[in-house]
């Protein structure tokens, strides 16, 4: 399974997490984030859009995954370094690896990150 882990700002819209995501790779299964995100109107669009459903992600989740990124307001909120990367690698489960570190959008509004399955 191929996992896009998104992390965005109140601002970003469809269209940023969108070209994030395709920034990272594409190709994804499945989408995640952090839970309070989660049901964001403009990740709910993005998701409606690439056919893909959104995985919720819980702060201990989050804050378990080994992440590249290193951002001390993202780790204060949401427990790692990276929410992108966090939730790509705790979606996919265990044994999941980075296919890089997260990509910004243009907008500079939404990161994503991939993360593969050890099965993959």
């Amino acid at each position: 399974m191929r996992v896009a882990g998104v992390g965005f700002r109140q601002a970003a819209t469809e269209l940023s997490l969108i070209d994030a995501v395709q920034r990272a790779g594409g190709g994804a299964d499945l989408l995640a984030t952090a839970e309070e995100k989660a049901g964001a109107p403009a990740l709910c669009a993005a998701a409606a859009r690439l056919g893909l459903a959104v995985q919720a992600v819980g702060r201990a989740q989050l804050g378990a995954q080994e992440v590249l990124g290193a951002s001390a307001r993202v780790a204060e909120r949401f427990g790692t370094g990276s929410l992108a990367e966090a939730a790509a690698l705790a979606a996919a489960g265990p044994g999941a690896r980075l296919l890089g570190p997260r990509v910004v959008s243009g907008d500079g509004l939404a990161t994503a990150a991939i993360a593969i399955g050890r099965d993959e």
